[in-house]
């Protein structure tokens, strides 16, 4: 299966301002990308690229004054399999998870386990260890939160999320995390794109989506509590703790959204046409930073 994606985004900024972006695919995706553009910026502007502490590629470069405009599009190979699933799949002790794993049990900026660790263990702490349990915290935070893009805040935390009943999919995400640390199974934030791709299209302008990796029986494990079920074509962007260590844009002074565009679905074809102006539809950028 080949998959086109990408996006075009557009901020304002009243000076000259240093930003890092994260809409690089990332580079366990990378040797799947089969065609694809530079990135893209009018005014054009040189960017450097490092890798975090969490291997994600992040882009710098300084816009100018005014308008700024940042483009990307590519095609990628899947496998056109759903997420994997492995219902045997069981929990580690802590004495036989790796070293790197251990910081995805910390609480974190939006995923404050000292708030929801009594809850937790009184939900979930008499469930088979193992998917069963991780299963069961991501039924709750789906069937807790109700999903929609006027819910959208940047400053909401997993334990808000939980008290008010609402969110978009990245407090769906920080929500099933934060109760998966409390039961001390590692868990690790991650964004990037999710077409409609063997379900039902969706009206909504699309968006970046955010999930879950769950580890468990020693790899990691996809989990999506937004929308609960196996999917396909998840192209990641980057990961880690929550939302603080991967906002699409993070920029070192002001600047005001101005245009926000994402697709991403299946490519019928091996042609490397402009992508579909249908999908190409401007939405509210809620995982921008």
């Amino acid at each position: 299966m080949l998959i086109r994606l990408g996006y075009e985004i557009a901020i304002d900024c009243v000076a000259a301002t240093p930003v890092i972006s994260l809409l690089d695919i990332h580079r366990d995706r990378q040797p799947d990308i089969k065609r694809q553009t530079r990135v893209l910026t009018s005014p054009s502007v040189p960017t450097t690229v490092y890798h975090d502490l969490y291997g994600n590629a992040c882009r710098r470069f300084t816009t100018p004054a005014g308008g700024f405009r940042i483009l990307y599009d590519a095609v990628v190979e899947d496998s056109g399999e759903p997420d994997e699933a492995n219902t045997l799949a069981r929990e580690l002790p802590m004495a036989e998870l790796p070293d790197d794993v251990l910081i995805y049990l910390l609480g974190s900026r939006y995923c404050e386990t000292d708030h929801l660790s009594n809850l937790a263990w009184q939900r979930f702490g008499h469930l088979p260890s193992g998917w069963a349990r991780v299963q069961a915290i991501v039924d709750y935070a789906h069937n807790r939160l109700s999903f929609g893009y006027g819910y959208a805040r940047s400053t909401r935390t997993a334990a808000q999320a939980h008290e008010e009943r609402v969110g978009v999919c990245r407090d769906f995400a920080h929500l099933a995390i934060t109760l998966c640390r409390c039961m001390n199974i590692p868990a690790r934030y991650v964004n990037g794109y999710l077409g409609d791709i063997g379900v039902p299209v969706d009206p909504a302008p699309m968006d970046f989506s955010a999930w879950l990796e769950v580890f468990l029986d020693g790899k990691w494990y996809t989990f999506d509590p937004r929308h609960n079920v196996r999917r396909i074509g998840r192209v990641v962007i980057a990961r880690g703790r929550d939302a603080t260590d991967v906002p699409l844009l993070h920029s070192f002074g002001q600047h005001r959204l101005s245009l926000f565009k994402v697709w991403t679905y299946e490519q019928e074809s091996n042609l490397f046409n402009p992508p579909h102006h249908g999908i190409n539809r401007t939405v509210s950028a809620q995982m921008l930073a």
